[in-house]
């Protein structure tokens, strides 16, 4: 039995593995009715979808933090969405919610899955939708938990974060402000630059493409890094472990710079920068806070509303242009954290 018998659900599924950047012909675009729910389960409508650098690495073969997405399987995605239907006690038609929605127009969720938790309801009175994909979604929490657990941030010194107009780089930056920090943010021109700074506050931005970085970091933090939190990897880390302190801390995010390359991917040459320093570097999943996401959320919540951080999110819409705005990532052509809308509501 179909929910309605004119409601289809446009999908987008793994076609084949991506060698380099991904291409539209990696992708295979399906249809389908949309079948009522299960008993105790949900159909959901896709709103929103997060778009994430790390996508690129759940379409590649092999083991990680995460099971990779199966050739035609609908590519996972992060989203927010309104439940259309519900045989669950514990959502109501109307619902706002998040979880795994994957880049389809409709999502059905199963009483297992909602008795694991993989759908959360939302509340908008903390945030806007587009900030619970930011702010108060995955980004957020991986810049929260990432900085305040792994990089245990003191008062006074330095944090620095590549990427720091993206999703995460944004809510490091300002949250080691909030937190009595000096925050220098790494990204990609002047426009992005200048909107770190003014905007939400950072001490500092280098602009990695109008020169070297480890230039930008002799300026811009004469007495070392204390804490790094990378995000891109390759040359820009090699950079910055030139320059950290004794006992200072990299958390290790992501290495965009390294998920379309054809070539092995490059560990940091000045490792032992680590030795000298008696540093640690430490990798963060966000996964592994899920308990505590509550607790995050309700704090971030508070600095959006009195306005101390702030929430930046570039829009793009329509599901057919998935393929080609999320190469807008790699190319560094986003502005703030990359959100596909696929309906609106």
């Amino acid at each position: 039995m179909t929910l309605l018998a004119t409601t289809t659900n446009h999908q987008i599924r793994l076609a084949r593995r991506p060698v380099g950047l991904p291409v539209r012909a990696d992708w295979s675009f399906t249809a389908e009715p949309v079948s009522s729910p299960e008993p105790g389960g949900v159909v959901v409508k896709t709103l929103l979808l997060s778009l994430d650098p790390a996508m690129r690495g759940w379409m590649n073969e092999g083991k990680s933090y995460i099971a990779p997405v199966a050739i035609d399987e609908v590519m996972r995605a992060v989203g927010i969405g309104v439940v259309v239907a519900s045989e669950s006690p514990a959502f109501a038609v109307g619902d706002r919610v998040s979880g795994l929605l994957g880049v389809q127009e409709y999502a059905a969720f199963g009483a297992r899955r909602i008795e694991r938790g993989e759908l959360v309801r939302i509340d908008l009175r903390a945030g806007t939708p587009t900030q619970w994909l930011n702010v108060l979604g995955a980004p957020g929490m991986t810049g929260y938990f990432g900085l305040m657990d792994v990089g245990q941030p003191k008062p006074s010194e330095t944090v620095v974060v590549s990427g720091a107009a993206g999703a995460v780089g944004q809510t490091v930056g300002q949250l080691a402000r909030i937190k009595g920090c000096r925050a220098v943010g790494i990204a990609g021109g002047p426009a992005k630059c200048k909107w770190v700074v003014d905007e939400l506050g950072f001490d500092a931005c280098i602009d990695y493409k109008a020169g070297p970085v480890k230039e930008g970091l002799k300026a811009h933090c004469p007495k070392g890094v204390d804490v790094y939190f990378d995000n891109v990897g390759g040359e820009i880390l090699d950079a910055v472990l030139t320059r950290i302190n004794r006992r200072a801390r990299i958390i290790i995010c992501g290495a965009i710079s390294q998920y379309n390359s054809t070539e092995p991917i490059k560990g940091p040459a000045n490792y032992l920068s680590l030795l000298v320093n008696r540093a640690r570097m430490e990798g963060i999943v966000v996964f592994d806070y899920a308990e505590r996401y509550p607790v995050a959320i309700a704090e971030m919540a508070g600095y959006l509303k009195d306005g101390t951080m702030k929430s930046r999110e570039d829009v793009a819409v329509g599901i057919d242009t998935f393929p080609e705005t999320l190469l807008r990532l790699f190319r560094g052509e986003n502005f703030g954290k990359l959100v596909l809308q696929v309906a609106e509501g």
